[in-house]
């Protein structure tokens, strides 16, 4: 990875603002700023980045020199989707993700943006991991899920694992995975679901959080 000197403003402040050392956001940033070197990301530069990093359902080589620089030398990153997984197509749900990084809905993910989102993935508590998800699957940020929302993301997720997994999955896997969870977390049967109704959901039933924790590792 080329070194960048160039120094982030607010290191202290993003320091206190998430999980992150002062020395491992300085490694975040030269990677960062070595990848995208305007200080900012649209949405195709980070579809090209989520692609190295899962490009064959592996972890490729930038994510195993990410994960030994924050760790020194002991990986420290959840692991990746396991070599069944062939990522067939990860563009679409590299497009929600964005969704979700983009905080501002600006088009544009700066340092900030993704440092924040990192923190919380890699180290949040499972209070904040959920909270994050809930943003994830709340596309249209009205905030609420709908049952649409949650069948787009699923669907993207069962998209980009590919037809190569085993077991393979069939083909209407996604919607019977949305009908189950959505009836779980619809608390009061008003077809949208809350952010306090989807916390409730995820912590109480098992099913969902080891789903949620799959899900995750190919965040």
């Amino acid at each position: 990875m080329t070194m960048v000197c160039h120094r982030p403003e607010g290191l202290e402040q993003l320091e206190a603002q998430t999980n992150f050392t002062k020395r491992e956001l300085q490694v975040l940033y030269r990677g960062f700023k070595n990848e995208c070197p305007s200080g900012v990301v649209n949405e195709e530069t980070f579809k090209q980045i989520y692609a190295q990093f899962f490009p064959h359902g592996g972890e490729s080589d930038l994510l195993k020199d990410l994960s030994r620089s924050l760790s020194g030398g002991q990986p420290s990153l959840p692991p990746a989707p396991s070599p069944l997984f062939l990522l067939t197509d990860a563009s679409t749900y590299a497009h929600y993700l964005f969704n979700a990084f983009d905080t501002t809905q600006t088009g544009s993910v700066k340092f900030e943006d993704f440092v924040t989102a990192l923190s919380i993935l890699l180290r949040g508590t499972v209070h904040e991991k959920l909270r994050w998800t809930f943003n994830l699957y709340d596309i249209n940020k009205d905030g609420y899920i709908n049952k649409e929302e949650m069948m787009d993301i699923v669907k993207a997720i069962y998209d980009m694992m590919g037809k190569y997994t085993y077991p393979v999955l069939k083909e209407d896997t996604p919607r019977q995975h949305v009908d189950v969870f959505f009836q779980k977390m619809d608390k009061n049967k008003d077809g949208i679901v809350t952010l306090d109704e989807f916390l409730e959901s995820c912590q109480e039933d098992d099913n969902i959080m080891r789903s949620l924790q799959l899900f995750q590792n190919v965040m």
